[in-house]
Order: C-alpha cells, then sequence, then structure tokens
C-alpha cells in the first residue's frame, strides 16, 4: 500500500505500508564539503588519496549518504502525511553501508514498515520500524537500516 494521504497516525500506520522517496543526485561539492567538516578521511576529499583505496575516486562519506536520505525521506514525509504525527526517532536496529556513493550518483530509496507496537506506559504514541533501502542509478542498495521512531496516537493529538 502506498501511502497518500494526510494526518496519519499511529493507529493508520500499517505493516507493509510503503513509502518511496528521491531522487537526488550527489554533488561532488557538498560531499566534499561535507567530508572537510564531518568526515575528513582522504577518500573523501581527493581523487589522488582515493585512487589508492578500494573507492578508486572520491566517496561519499557514509553519514552524508545517511544525510541525504533524510533530506529526501522528510521531503517526501512532508507530503505524504506521515510527517504531523511523527514524534521523532529513539534509534537504529541496523545501519548497513552496502556499496560507495560516489558524486553523480542519483539516490531513491523505499521506507517499509516492518513492526509496530503500542508504548504501554504513553498513550499518546506508538513505536514504529521501518527498513529503508536506498538505491543508486543502476537499482544497486546502497544503503539499509532500520530506525526506530515514535508516531503520535489519536490520542496524543488533543
Amino acid at each position: 500500500m502506498e501511502l497518500v494521504m494526510s494526518a496519519i497516525y499511529f493507529e493508520d500506520v500499517k505493516l507493509g505500508d510503503m513509502l518511496r522517496f528521491g531522487p537526488l543526485t550527489v554533488d561532488r561539492d557538498e560531499v566534499i564539503a561535507f567530508a572537510s567538516q564531518y568526515d575528513f578521511q582522504p577518500f573523501h576529499l581527493s581523487d589522488e588519496a582515493a585512487a589508492a583505496t578500494h573507492f578508486g575516486r572520491v566517496a561519499a562519506s557514509g553519514w552524508h549518504t545517511l544525510a541525504l536520505y533524510m533530506k529526501m525521506f522528510l521531503t517526501e514525509v512532508q507530503k505524504s502525511g506521515w510527517q504531523e504525527a511523527s514524534l521523532g526517532g529513539i534509534g537504529i536496529d541496523e545501519l548497513r553501508w552496502l556499496r560507495p556513493v560516489y558524486p553523480g550518483d542519483t539516490l531513491h530509496g523505499t521506507a517499509e514498515v516492518i513492526e509496530k507496537s503500542a508504548s504501554k506506559s504513553r498513550p499518546e504514541m506508538g513505536i514504529v520500524k521501518s527498513r529503508i533501502l536506498m538505491f543508486n542509478q543502476g537499482d544497486e542498495a546502497v544503503l539499509s537500516m532500520i530506525p526506530i521512531t515514535m508516531t503520535r496516537t489519536r490520542v496524543g493529538m488533543a
């Protein structure tokens, strides 16, 4: 089921619900700027340094890739109705960088609800786990993760 409605609360979320996000093309200057400030390993900053590694050329930091996911995902959830009931994240059960992301790659992905549970102590929220998969332009998986988020219940909307 594709979610394209307004105000999606915990009670509305179903296992298997899917949200698609992207595309976004990775910009070389942004890759280097991000790495310069947050992950200044040589293979994120210089083609020459990256050539001496398995990357072969400048590759985006995994943390930058995760930030690009957030940008694409939030852009979509603000259109789909998921944002209104979001209460933020509480963690990530799994995070894997599956292959390098390079400047010029065009990324897109999916978020699929895989688990949900009502809070026993906070009736105004429920917990939702999703499986995130992000792909490059060749539909090769570049990132997978399972974030855990809090979602407002209809009780909590008052």
